[in-house]
Protein backbone atom coordinates (compact mmCIF):
# COMPACT_ATOMS: atom_id res chain seq x y z
CA UNK A 1 0.00 0.00 0.00
CA UNK A 2 1.11 3.54 -0.62
CA UNK A 3 1.02 5.72 2.48
CA UNK A 4 -1.11 8.86 2.43
CA UNK A 5 -3.53 10.59 4.72
CA UNK A 6 -7.16 10.60 3.68
CA UNK A 7 -7.79 14.27 4.13
CA UNK A 8 -8.21 16.95 1.51
CA UNK A 9 -5.47 15.75 -0.81
CA UNK A 10 -4.86 15.25 -4.49
CA UNK A 11 -3.24 12.04 -5.58
CA UNK A 12 -2.25 11.41 -9.16
CA UNK A 13 -1.00 8.17 -10.65
CA UNK A 14 2.74 8.11 -11.27
CA UNK A 15 2.49 5.94 -14.39
CA UNK A 16 0.88 6.32 -17.81
CA UNK A 17 -2.71 5.17 -18.15
CA UNK A 18 -3.04 1.57 -19.22
CA UNK A 19 -5.35 0.83 -22.16
CA UNK A 20 -8.92 0.86 -20.89
CA UNK A 21 -7.90 2.26 -17.51
CA UNK A 22 -9.74 5.07 -15.82
CA UNK A 23 -9.27 8.67 -16.72
CA UNK A 24 -10.71 11.48 -14.69
CA UNK A 25 -10.88 12.73 -11.14
CA UNK A 26 -12.67 10.90 -8.34
CA UNK A 27 -13.50 12.51 -4.99
CA UNK A 28 -13.51 9.88 -2.23
CA UNK A 29 -15.28 11.09 0.93
CA UNK A 30 -14.69 8.71 3.83
CA UNK A 31 -14.02 9.41 7.50
CA UNK A 32 -12.38 6.05 8.23
CA UNK A 33 -8.76 6.56 7.16
CA UNK A 34 -8.00 2.91 6.37
CA UNK A 35 -11.17 2.48 4.28
CA UNK A 36 -10.45 5.76 2.50
CA UNK A 37 -6.90 4.65 1.73
CA UNK A 38 -8.08 1.31 0.30
CA UNK A 39 -10.66 2.93 -1.97
CA UNK A 40 -8.30 5.68 -3.10
CA UNK A 41 -5.47 3.25 -3.82
CA UNK A 42 -7.73 0.98 -5.89
CA UNK A 43 -8.87 3.95 -7.98
CA UNK A 44 -5.31 5.24 -8.32
CA UNK A 45 -4.21 1.83 -9.55
CA UNK A 46 -6.93 2.07 -12.21
CA UNK A 47 -5.41 5.32 -13.43
CA UNK A 48 -7.74 7.87 -11.86
CA UNK A 49 -6.66 11.07 -10.18
CA UNK A 50 -8.02 10.81 -6.63
CA UNK A 51 -9.00 13.56 -4.21
CA UNK A 52 -9.95 12.66 -0.66
CA UNK A 53 -11.93 14.29 2.13
CA UNK A 54 -12.86 13.11 5.61
CA UNK A 55 -16.22 14.92 5.80
CA UNK A 56 -18.78 16.79 3.73
CA UNK A 57 -17.34 20.20 4.58
CA UNK A 58 -13.92 19.26 3.17
CA UNK A 59 -15.60 17.65 0.17
CA UNK A 60 -17.62 20.77 -0.64
CA UNK A 61 -14.45 22.88 -0.55
CA UNK A 62 -12.84 20.49 -3.04
CA UNK A 63 -15.92 20.44 -5.27
CA UNK A 64 -15.88 24.23 -5.44
CA UNK A 65 -12.21 24.41 -6.44
CA UNK A 66 -11.49 21.27 -8.49
CA UNK A 67 -13.01 19.55 -11.49
CA UNK A 68 -14.44 16.27 -10.21
CA UNK A 69 -15.82 13.57 -12.50
CA UNK A 70 -17.35 11.29 -9.85
CA UNK A 71 -18.28 11.56 -6.16
CA UNK A 72 -17.70 8.42 -4.06
CA UNK A 73 -19.08 9.08 -0.58
CA UNK A 74 -19.81 7.29 2.63
CA UNK A 75 -23.24 8.19 3.98
CA UNK A 76 -22.46 8.75 7.68
CA UNK A 77 -19.43 11.03 7.94
CA UNK A 78 -17.41 12.74 10.66
CA UNK A 79 -18.53 15.92 12.40
CA UNK A 80 -22.17 14.99 11.84
CA UNK A 81 -21.92 15.53 8.10
CA UNK A 82 -23.83 13.38 5.68
CA UNK A 83 -23.04 11.93 2.26
CA UNK A 84 -26.66 12.06 1.12
CA UNK A 85 -26.91 15.80 1.77
CA UNK A 86 -23.45 16.27 0.23
CA UNK A 87 -24.55 14.59 -3.01
CA UNK A 88 -27.71 16.71 -3.22
CA UNK A 89 -25.71 19.93 -2.71
CA UNK A 90 -23.08 18.81 -5.24
CA UNK A 91 -25.76 18.12 -7.83
CA UNK A 92 -27.07 21.68 -7.58
CA UNK A 93 -23.89 22.98 -9.19
CA UNK A 94 -22.88 19.78 -11.04
CA UNK A 95 -26.17 18.26 -12.24
CA UNK A 96 -24.53 15.40 -14.18
CA UNK A 97 -22.04 14.38 -11.46
CA UNK A 98 -22.17 10.59 -11.00
CA UNK A 99 -22.47 9.55 -7.35
CA UNK A 100 -21.56 6.32 -5.62
CA UNK A 101 -22.86 5.99 -2.06
CA UNK A 102 -21.52 3.50 0.44
CA UNK A 103 -22.39 2.54 4.00
CA UNK A 104 -21.84 -0.22 6.50
CA UNK A 105 -25.01 0.62 8.38
CA UNK A 106 -27.56 0.42 5.55
CA UNK A 107 -28.66 -2.03 2.91
CA UNK A 108 -29.47 0.67 0.40
CA UNK A 109 -31.14 4.01 -0.22
CA UNK A 110 -34.66 4.85 -1.24
CA UNK A 111 -35.16 6.73 -4.51
CA UNK A 112 -36.26 9.78 -2.49
CA UNK A 113 -32.99 9.83 -0.51
CA UNK A 114 -30.53 9.26 -3.33
CA UNK A 115 -29.79 11.58 -6.21
CA UNK A 116 -30.87 10.28 -9.61
CA UNK A 117 -28.51 8.04 -11.56
CA UNK A 118 -26.54 7.08 -8.48
CA UNK A 119 -25.32 3.72 -7.21
CA UNK A 120 -25.19 2.25 -3.71
CA UNK A 121 -22.38 -0.15 -2.75
CA UNK A 122 -22.73 -1.70 0.74
CA UNK A 123 -19.74 -2.12 3.03
CA UNK A 124 -17.75 -4.18 3.24
CA UNK A 125 -17.05 -3.94 -0.46
CA UNK A 126 -14.27 -5.37 -2.58
CA UNK A 127 -12.06 -2.79 -4.19
CA UNK A 128 -12.74 -4.47 -7.54
CA UNK A 129 -16.43 -3.61 -7.03
CA UNK A 130 -15.80 0.11 -6.64
CA UNK A 131 -13.43 0.15 -9.60
CA UNK A 132 -16.03 -1.61 -11.79
CA UNK A 133 -18.86 0.69 -10.66
CA UNK A 134 -16.69 3.77 -11.22
CA UNK A 135 -15.65 2.61 -14.68
CA UNK A 136 -19.26 1.82 -15.63
CA UNK A 137 -20.64 5.15 -14.39
CA UNK A 138 -17.98 7.20 -16.14
CA UNK A 139 -18.30 5.21 -19.38
CA UNK A 140 -22.07 5.62 -19.41
CA UNK A 141 -21.75 9.32 -18.69
CA UNK A 142 -19.92 9.67 -22.00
Amino acid sequence: MIPFACTAAALAPSFPFAPGAGAGTILVVEDEAFVCELAAEALLDEGYRVLTAADADEAEAILSSEQVDLLFTDIDLARNTNGIALAHRARRSLPRLPVVYTSGGRDGLSPTEAVSRSVFVPKPYRTAQIVAVTNDLLRSRG
